[in-house]
């Protein structure tokens, strides 16, 4: 089963390599929207690495109730069980 951290480590070098987020933005409490600047158009992206890389399918509706980083990484903890 994947670690939290193991989550944490391939959500990061998807920020940083495909969103070109700057790395030192990405903390826990970073707020997706404001802090990393995520945009409805990045929002298709991250569902399709999250189903390609975890294999599961995430709705926009899902990613929208998601605030910050830890948030992000815990859901996909909670949807690979």
């Amino acid at each position: 089963m994947m670690t939290l951290q193991d989550i944490q480590d391939k959500v990061k070098a998807f920020l940083v390599d495909e969103l070109e987020i700057d790395e030192e933005k990405i903390m826990d409490e970073a707020s997706l929207r404001d802090d990393l600047a995520i945009d409805s158009l990045e929002v298709v992206d991250i569902i399709v690495f999250v189903e390609r890389e975890f294999g599961f399918k995430m709705k926009p509706e899902d990613f929208r109730a998601i605030k910050t980083y830890d948030q992000f990484c815990q859901f996909i903890r909670e949807k690979l069980g």
